[in-house]
C-alpha cells in the first residue's frame, strides 16, 4: 500500500469517475486503474462498484476512503512541520471564497497578504458554499471564507465580521428619494434574486420570505427574476427591472457619498457615467450576515491561518462590524 494508491482512491471517490480521477491526479486512466486494482487485491476488498455510467463507492470502500484521506492529510502534516522549521508561513495557502464575498474582499485582501506575508501566496477559488465545504473535507483547499449559517461539518471556525445588507433600487424609483427603507416596503416590489445555490439568495429570502414562492415556479416570473451574480443583479436593478438586497461591501464607495462630494470628486477625475442605482440602509432591524473563516481541525498551519486573519483585519471593510 502506498500514498499514491491512497491518493488515487480518494480522487475516484470524489469524482465518481475513473477518467476524471486520473485527470485530477495527472496520470493516465490505465495507470490509475491498475494501481487501484492492485490495492483492492492487497486488501481483498472491493472499493468501487463499476457500472456502465457511474462509479459508486462500496460501504466498506467509503470507510477506507475516509481513512485514506486522513492518512494523506497526516502525510501532508509531516511536510508542513518540516516547512515550519524553516519558515512557518512558507508556501501557498489554498483559500476558497463564496461568490458574494470574493469580488469585494479579495482585491484588498490580496494586497494586504502580499504586503504582510509575501512568502505565502494565496491560491484562490470562488465557489458555492456546498462545494467549498466538500473541498475542505477532502483537503482540496486549506480554508474558506463563508457566510453563516451552513451545515456543521466539524470545522474550526473563526468569526471575521458582521456585514449589514442594503437595498438597491433604480435611481428613478419612488423609494430612491428615501434616506432609508424597511423590509415591509420591499415586499411590495419586484425582487431580483440570485440563482439557486447562492447562500445570499437564502439571506434575501429570510428578509422577504414571501418571494420564495415566486422563485420556485414559472408562474411567479412577474414578481421575481434571477441572476447569476450580484453584479448582474445590479445591472438589472439599474435597468429598472426591480429591487434587490446587497451586502455592504459590494456597495461602491461613491454611491454613499453626499451629492456634493461625488460632484467634487468627479470634477478631478475622468467623467463617469451617472449612477442608476440608489443604495438605502435599513431602518429599525437591519438584516446582516456573519462572515467567518473555516478550516479543518486537522490542518496544522496555525500560523498561516493567523496570518490570513491579520490580512483580512488589515482590509478597509467599510460599514461592517469586525469580530475577534
Amino acid at each position: 500500500m502506498t500514498l499514491t494508491e491512497l491518493k488515487y482512491i480518494v480522487a475516484v471517490a470524489r469524482e465518481k469517475h475513473f477518467g476524471k480521477g486520473a485527470e485530477a491526479c495527472h496520470v493516465s486512466q490505465p495507470t490509475l486503474s491498475v494501481a487501484i486494482k492492485k490495492l483492492e487485491e492487497e486488501l481483498q476488498v472491493k472499493l468501487f462498484e463499476r457500472n456502465a455510467n457511474e462509479i459508486t463507492v462500496t460501504p466498506l470502500g467509503e470507510e477506507i476512503v475516509r481513512q485514506a484521506q486522513s492518512v494523506l492529510e497526516q502525510a501532508d502534516s509531516i511536510r508542513e512541520i518540516a516547512k515550519r522549521g524553516k519558515d512557518p508561513l512558507a508556501g501557498a495557502l489554498r483559500l476558497g471564497v463564496i461568490y458574494t464575498i470574493g469580488p469585494y474582499l479579495l482585491p484588498d485582501l490580496v494586497r494586504q497578504a502580499i504586503a504582510l506575508t509575501p512568502q505565502m501566496p494565496l491560491m484562490l477559488q470562488e465557489n458555492f458554499t456546498v462545494k467549498l465545504l466538500e473541498e475542505l473535507r477532502t483537503g482540496e483547499i486549506d480554508c474558506a471564507i463563508l457566510a453563516e449559517p451552513f451545515p456543521d461539518t466539524n470545522l474550526a471556525i473563526a468569526p471575521l465580521y458582521d456585514e449589514p445588507f442594503m437595498a438597491a433600487v433604480p435611481s428613478n424609483h419612488p423609494l430612491a428619494a428615501r434616506s432609508n427603507i424597511t423590509a415591509e416596503e420591499l415586499k411590495k416590489e419586484t425582487m431580483l434574486l440570485l440563482g439557486t445555490g447562492h447562500c445570499f439568495r437564502d439571506h434575501v429570502l429570510e428578509v422577504c420570505p414571501e418571494f420564495a414562492r415566486f422563485s420556485s415556479n414559472a408562474e411567479g416570473i412577474r414578481k421575481s427574476f434571477e441572476g447569476s451574480s450580484l453584479e448582474t443583479i445590479k445591472h438589472m436593478v439599474a435597468a429598472g427591472m426591480g429591487v434587490t438586497l446587497v451586502p455592504r461591501l459590494s456597495v461602491p464607495k461613491e454611491a454613499l457619498l453626499p451629492a456634493k462630494a461625488v460632484s467634487k470628486a468627479k470634477s478631478r477625475e475622468v467623467p463617469e457615467l451617472p449612477s442608476y442605482i440608489r443604495y438605502l440602509p435599513f431602518e429599525g432591524h437591519v438584516p446582516t450576515r456573519r462572515v467567518v473563516l473555516a478550516w479543518r481541525r486537522s490542518f496544522t498551519r496555525y500560523e498561516a491561518i493567523a496570518a490570513l486573519r491579520n490580512a483580512i483585519y488589515a482590509c478597509e471593510l467599510p460599514g461592517v462590524t469586525r469580530l475577534s
